[in-house]
């Protein structure tokens, strides 16, 4: 990389419009990241502790939780330090490990919903067969997968962004590195990797997005099925949490990579939600709404 640049330092410009904010953008962001931790790792003591939770749905969870404590530390501290005036610039290697790791973990969390989403469709629309379908080998395999398959999707778009001279400016508008606002620092053309970056993205969210949407047909269709009122609902419980986190996750996705034209304002607002504010959502969406987390989880602190 240091063959193909001039610049070896990049300079974070911050939320635009956000001038004279920066300290209560500071707070604002602590907290949500502070929330994000404890909440995240409550998660995964409940599921660690109980026995009861020694399930496919809860393993799935506890890698969600994982991927939620990691991804929001990507750009988190970097821009916390940036808002109480210390150091805004980024190394280019610092630049290209968190474009990086930011699709890294985005890819992997999206497989991932793609994946409990196939695990409720098997629990919901073929009960009786649903520990042979899920079974600890195929779990672990779907895991595996995920993990690997993000890793070589985030290499391709990382190596595309970066093998690219860069010779100044420097100034990146937005608080962390992105293929958006990174390539328009290029000296070179930037058709390639934009159409690769683009399409990979898209591709990668838009099938995912089909087969939760696939799955979760045939578990409405199955839940209308169930006779008794009470049996629908407990079956379209164990799938809210789910759908909600799907579209506070997808949300955020087609604003920033899916629209024609790109607002560097809007997109780093909504970059905020997803990369803060979202993390540290879920778990409250999974515990507040799942009876089974909230009593494995007062157990293991009331020991």
């Amino acid at each position: 990389m240091r063959n193909h640049t001039s610049i070896t330092e990049f300079l974070l410009m911050g939320i635009p419009h956000t001038e004279g904010l920066e300290h209560v953008l500071f707070m604002v962001f602590l907290a949500s990241y502070l929330l994000n931790l404890p909440g995240n790792l409550f998660i995964l003591l409940a599921i660690f502790t109980s026995s009861n939770l020694y399930t496919p749905m809860y393993f799935f969870l506890g890698n969600l939780s994982v991927l939620d404590i990691f991804f929001s530390s990507v750009s988190s501290p970097k821009m916390m330090i940036c808002l109480m005036g210390q150091d805004c610039t980024i190394s280019f290697q610092g630049c290209a490990s968190q474009l990086f790791f930011y699709h890294f973990l985005g890819c992997t969390e999206c497989f991932l919903y793609t994946v409990m989403a196939y695990d409720r469709f098997a629990a919901i629309c073929h009960p009786l067969r649903y520990t042979v379908i899920m079974n600890h080998q195929v779990c672990a395999f779907m895991t595996l997968g995920t993990w690997l398959g993000s890793c070589l999707h985030a290499s391709v778009l990382t190596y595309l962004i970066f093998k690219l001279p860069y010779c100044g400016p420097n100034e990146v508008n937005n608080f962390f590195c992105d293929i958006p606002v990174v390539l328009t620092l290029a000296c070179a053309d930037t058709s390639l990797a934009q159409t690769v970056s683009f399409t990979n993205v898209g591709i990668v969210a838009l099938a995912c997005f089909l087969l939760i949407l696939a799955s979760y047909t045939h578990i409405a269709i199955s839940i209308l099925k169930i006779s008794s009122s009470e049996g629908r609902r407990r079956a379209f419980s164990t799938c809210s949490a789910h759908l909600t986190s799907i579209l506070l996750f997808y949300g955020p996705v087609v604003l920033i990579y899916l629209r024609p034209a790109s607002s560097s304002w809007l997109d780093s607002v909504v970059q905020v939600l997803n990369n803060i504010v979202t993390p540290c959502l879920n778990p409250l969406i999974y515990s507040l709404r799942n009876k089974d987390v909230k009593l494995a989880l007062r157990k293991a602190l009331m020991q």
